[in-house]
């Protein structure tokens, strides 16, 4: 039996929150060696790894990571406003990730002095990344727009699913995305590939499997009427155009392929 939209809609939040929790005691890991041998322990299975093989922070397995809980407190205050409500997103970001709760541990402190004394890793407990730091500091300088300006890591698109499967098939849908976005990465290239990413899910949700999607996306990307536009789609555009380039590759043939560390 074919799913509903709506069916689709849960069924993006739930697996959204499920694959952050399966993937968390392995979140991290960027020494191919190491992540090999986490990962011959556990064939053919890695998700929900017992014990954490994080080498930055240690939670129990099932919670979420930083990533995670962006979406939970995304999904509040979506069900208590209705709405993409930029003030309580600030005020429930500021009060799940600031002072006193859980992720207010030394390393993680945004007033943290980096020429100090060195962190001794993993630390037990979740980690803040960097635009959730200057986040607070910009909180608490009382900014008007309190989002980092330079972080443009993955927590747009990691934390969308809620907004997406409200918003799905409204002409105001990534309107809403790009909002919900800025309150914590106020980054131009973040917004850009966090709303081809809404694409693709809103895609999904109303038209459920496709393998032509990421052709539906370039098209409205190109499109000259589409909504939201970017002045950095044409670069989301081509790099759509080396996914598809790679499609064939599997993760550790492409990562060394493509990506270098630096």
């Amino acid at each position: 039996m074919a799913s509903s939209v709506a069916d689709r809609a849960i069924g993006a939040i739930i697996g959204a929150a499920v694959a952050d929790a399966a993937a968390q005691p392995m979140h991290w890991i960027y020494n191919p060696d190491r992540l090999n041998e986490v990962l011959s322990d556990l064939e053919p299975c890695p998700e929900f790894r017992p014990l954490s093989a994080n080498p930055f922070y240690r939670r129990t397995t099932g919670e979420q990571t930083c990533y995670g809980d962006q979406a939970y407190v995304l999904l509040e205050s979506l069900s208590q406003c209705g709405d993409v409500d930029v003030k309580d997103l600030t005020k429930r970001f500021y009060e799940f990730f600031g002072p006193g709760t859980v992720y207010d541990l030394p390393v993680n402190d945004p007033y943290r002095n980096k020429g100090g004394p060195k962190a001794i890793l993993p630390i037990d407990g979740p980690w803040r990344n960097a635009s959730l730091k200057a986040f607070l500091r910009n909180v608490d300088a009382g900014k008007e727009e309190p989002g980092c300006d330079v972080d443009c890591q993955i927590d747009g698109i990691t934390k969308l699913a809620p907004v997406v499967a409200m918003f799905a098939g409204r002409p105001d849908m990534l309107e809403k995305v790009e909002s919900a976005v800025r309150v914590t990465q106020n980054n131009d290239m973040c917004v850009a590939v966090t709303l081809a990413a809404a694409r693709f899910l809103e895609h999904f949700v109303l038209k459920g499997p496709d393998p032509n999607a990421l052709d539906a996306v370039v098209a409205q990307l190109n499109d000259p009427n589409r909504k939201n536009p970017q002045d950095l789609d044409r670069a989301v555009i081509a790099h759509i155009g080396q996914v598809k380039e790679n499609l064939a590759k599997a993760s550790h043939q492409l990562i060394p392929a493509v990506f270098t560390n630096t």
